[in-house]
């Protein structure tokens, strides 16, 4: 069955227009249920035309775009926006994630000296070191 002039695979073309990283992380993307064309789950065959809304969810993000321009290869960046109008949401306020691995000081475990203090506070003091007299 031959492709029309028209169309390409939905995962050939987000990888184009740099959606995704590889095409394989595209092709599972759609495998997975995370890539809708016009509101549908679709396979990675999935031919694409002109028009269609596209609902990518890749690394914690949902893009929504709408396919102005077909193309078949990848390429840079400046030439892949002009392929798609973006409606995507705004993503979320930097203040919103919490920055990981970073705690206030003293917060977390306890150091070898607060053990020592909490254990003197509960009485489970275990005497001179070294004996067990």
């Amino acid at each position: 069955m031959a492709a029309d002039a028209g169309t390409v695979r939905v995962d050939v073309w987000i990888w184009s227009v740099r959606l995704t990283k590889t095409r394989s992380a595209a092709a599972s993307a759609c495998r997975a249920g995370h890539v809708r064309v016009n509101g549908e789950r679709v396979k990675p065959a999935h031919p694409l035309r002109p028009g269609d809304r596209v609902r990518v969810r890749n690394a914690g993000r949902e893009r929504v775009v709408v396919v102005s321009r077909i193309i078949r290869k990848r390429v840079g960046a400046p030439v892949a926006v002009e392929c798609y109008s973006d409606h995507s949401p705004p993503p979320p306020p930097r203040e919103a994630v919490a920055p990981a691995g970073r705690r206030d000081r003293g917060a977390g475990r306890p150091t070898k000296r607060d053990r020592r203090e909490m254990e003197r506070l509960r009485g489970m003091d275990g005497g001179p070191r070294g004996g067990t007299s």
